[in-house]
């Protein structure tokens, strides 16, 4: 059985831990510690959010105030780590930094990956799609083609026929 939290790592092997951010900080932490040559794990989510009126995809964080480094107790050097420009603290337990399960930072990873490849879809005509909400919530169309960076018109069979219908993008979701 696999533990996300192993607060006895050994020493000499490098390790995931934890790393608690600033409020709305993490991204500037992250690019401050990768320039300063650290290998660093911050998960971000492409969402869909409205801007002046316009839907854009935006990367937010899985974990909004924190990030993953990966340091070895006797080679890396930790010192600089906490004066660095978004980084609050190293994330301890009892005194000692919280080490984190490859396993989990593996899983995330995955995780990321297929999240991001199903934020990017790129609809073609004639793949079933299933609209997300509004009134035709959870039936499935049939795509047409995008109008516009937003719009989508997609063709639902309703009261006998095949219905053409515009909606936004964010509404719909390929079928797996």
């Amino acid at each position: 059985m696999h533990h996300a939290i192993d607060a006895r790592a050994k020493p000499g092997t490098a390790r995931w831990y934890v790393i608690q951010c600033k409020g709305g900080e993490s991204f500037r932490a992250a690019e401050h510690l990768v320039n300063q040559a650290y290998e660093v794990f911050h998960p971000v989510l492409e969402v869909q959010r409205r801007r002046r009126g316009r839907l854009l995809w935006v990367e937010e964080p899985l974990f909004p105030h924190y990030l993953f480094i990966r340091l070895d107790r006797l080679a890396s050097d930790w010192r600089p780590i906490r004066s660095t420009r978004g980084v609050l603290r190293l994330v301890s337990f009892g005194g000692e930094p919280l080490a984190v399960d490859d396993g989990l930072i593996e899983a995330l990873r995955q995780g990321a990956t297929h999240q991001a490849a199903e934020a990017n879809h790129y609809f073609r005509a004639g793949e079933p799609v299933t609209i997300t909400e509004g009134p035709f919530q959870a039936l499935t169309a049939v795509f047409e083609r995008h109008k516009g960076e937003e719009r989508a018109i997609v063709l639902l069979d309703l009261l006998h026929r095949r219905q053409r219908l515009e909606m936004p993008v964010a509404r719909l979701q390929p079928q797996r």
